[in-house]
C-alpha cells in the first residue's frame, strides 16, 4: 500500500478593502517621534533616580562617619581620670580618609558630680552643614579601688 501524500495549498489572504491592495502598512515618522519622546523622558526620569540614589547613599555614609567621630569624642572623654572642666574646644581628625571638624562643649549642671557635653561634627568643605550631633552626660569617673594587703 502506498499513500499519497496530498498538498493543501495555502488560504489566500484575507481580502483587503478595495483600494488598500498591496499598500503596507508601518509606523508613520510622528508615531516614531513620539515613541522615541516618551521613551527619552522615562529614561530621564530613571537617571534621576538613579543620581538622587547615589546621592542619598553618599550623605549616609557622611553622616555614620560623622557619628563616630562624635562618639570617639565622647569616648575619650569618659576616660578621662577627671571631670572635664566647663569649656569649648574643637579640632580636626579624619575618618576613612575624610577630614571632620568637630566641637564639644562641656557644661556644668546642677548635680556637681556630672557635666554635661554637647558634641557638633561637620565636613570641612560645608562647616554651617551639621552631619552629626551627640548629647550626653559625663559623671566622676570611678576611683580604682586599694588593694588590700596581708
Amino acid at each position: 500500500m502506498r499513500r499519497s501524500i496530498t498538498k493543501i495549498p495555502p488560504s489566500p489572504p484575507d481580502a483587503l478593502p478595495q483600494g488598500e491592495r498591496g499598500i503596507i502598512r508601518g509606523f508613520t515618522l510622528i508615531e516614531i517621534l513620539v515613541a522615541l519622546t516618551i521613551i527619552a523622558v522615562a529614561l530621564a526620569a530613571g537617571l534621576r533616580a538613579l543620581n538622587q540614589s547615589a546621592d542619598n547613599a553618599n550623605q549616609l555614609k557622611l553622616r555614620t562617619l560623622a557619628l563616630w567621630v562624635a562618639e570617639n569624642r565622647l569616648a575619650e572623654a569618659q576616660l578621662l581620670s577627671e571631670l572635664p572642666t566647663a569649656g569649648t574646644a574643637q579640632g580636626q581628625v579624619s575618618q576613612a580618609g575624610i577630614a571632620f571638624l568637630w566641637q564639644q562643649t562641656i557644661t556644668l549642671t546642677p548635680n556637681p558630680a556630672f557635666r554635661k557635653i554637647n558634641i557638633r561634627v561637620v565636613e570641612t568643605q560645608a562647616p554651617n552643614y551639621e552631619l552629626a550631633r551627640l548629647n550626653s552626660y559625663l559623671g566622676i569617673p570611678p576611683q580604682p579601688e586599694a588593694k588590700e594587703t596581708q
